[in-house]
């Protein structure tokens, strides 16, 4: 789906449509279940809604979840609408194939990045935010405290383990010379800067709850965004990264919204009993449609496509998780760039309080309430200034 060539693209489409509708009727039936499952627990352990034990192995307030996901609603047209009638437009189509919707614009040339080019990269957009952060990420790179290289039977992914307090974290991840795994050193980096700096509340209180646990990784990750587009040398290049920014914020933010939305809709509308395949579809076309606009064309292979979202099995409700903390962070970054008064000092002590504690009590150094809908608000800005760049560069 990722594919350069439009063929491609569509045949993957058409193909994992065909398996996902050969075997709907099994997927409907588990849903169901799982479904009847999370009313019972939710009657018996008194709990108001079938999302409620979610929230609270979040450590998260309802009311705060139901305030982002309004917001990010009310920004549908003013981010994935206007972001795909773009897309749309440069790709010479009124409206995009649902396969296209994160294709590779046309004659786009990928960029190659050295690992030691990387790691300059890394290493000067972190100092020039502040230089306790950076003198952490250089530990990391001079310790060898990261396994980049791709080998034969190594695990695929990235992620940042800090093992017990007492040991120092280790980074994983699969270098392989493209700008998105200079984001993803980033952003690992980000995390291993936070488990080091929370380290010092020992083995109960380091690790974070999910409300704070993308701070410092999605915080890092920006700004190694914003240093890179800083420098870029052309007006291609810099489209390009824009692009690829703004498609990976919609996917986390507007997308992952528009997942939690189905799955609301569909818990409650079985409580009433069972849903059958056509109801479920309907659901999911109605949620998805909704959020990606009228540039992205919907057909009737689409509507099977709820069946291979893992997260609505495994683990229900978890999908608002990423949109929360990516405008989370967003919001602490739209603060950053205000200047708003002692950021870095309060930012790294929000980072040593590991989860000590309440994220409500933590934003409130910057002056920052997540039941409000500037909260969330000024997170969402982030991505639309991204779009206004991007349209300014035509």
């Amino acid at each position: 789906l990722s594919s350069s060539n439009s063929s491609t693209r569509k045949l993957a489409a058409k193909s994992f449509s065909s398996g996902l509708k050969s075997n709907i009727n099994i997927f409907s039936i588990i849903t169901n279940t799982l479904s009847k499952d999370l009313d019972i627990d939710k009657e018996i352990r008194g709990f108001k809604h079938s999302e409620s034990f979610r929230h609270l192995n979040n450590q998260v307030e309802k009311k705060d979840v139901d305030c982002l996901t309004e917001t990010v609603i009310e920004n549908y047209e003013a981010l994935s609408h206007r972001y795909y009638r773009y897309k749309a437009k440069k790709f010479k189509v009124p409206r995009l194939e649902y396969w296209d919707r994160n294709a590779p614009y046309p004659n786009q040339k990928e960029i190659k990045i050295s690992w030691n080019e990387a790691k300059q990269i890394v290493i000067q957009a972190y100092s020039r935010f502040d230089s306790r952060v950076s003198d952490i990420v250089k530990v990391f790179f001079e310790k060898s405290w990261i396994d980049a290289k791709v080998v034969k039977g190594k695990t695929s992914g990235a992620f940042s383990h800090p093992t017990v307090p007492s040991i120092h974290p280790f980074i994983l991840l699969n270098f392989q010379n493209k700008l998105r795994d200079v984001m993803t050193l980033a952003h690992e980096l980000g995390h291993g800067v936070h488990q080091y700096l929370a380290s010092k509340q020992g083995y109960l209180l380091s690790d974070t709850p999910l409300t704070i646990a993308e701070t410092a990784s999605v915080f890092g990750e920006m700004l190694t965004f914003k240093s890179i587009l800083k420098n870029c040398k052309t007006e291609t290049d810099k489209k390009n990264i824009l692009r690829s920014k703004i498609e990976d914020m919609l996917n986390t933010v507007i997308r992952q919204i528009s997942f939690f939305t189905f799955e609301r809709s569909l818990h409650e509308q079985r409580i009433s009993g069972e849903l059958t395949v056509d109801q479920i579809n309907n659901i999911w076309m109605e949620t998805q449609s909704n959020s990606l606009g009228k540039a992205i064309k919907l057909n009737d292979d689409y509507k099977y496509l709820w069946s291979y979202i893992p997260h609505f099995i495994h683990s229900p409700f978890y999908v608002y998780a990423y949109a929360f903390g990516d405008c989370l962070v967003n919001s602490l970054y739209a603060k950053y760039e205000q200047g708003y008064k002692d950021f870095n000092s309060k930012y790294i002590n929000l980072l040593k309080s590991g989860g000590s504690k309440n994220y409500k009590v933590l934003l409130r150094d910057f002056n920052l309430d997540p039941e409000k809908k500037e909260f969330w608000q000024d997170g969402l800005n982030i991505i639309k200034n991204m779009i206004d760049e991007l349209e300014q560069l035509g």
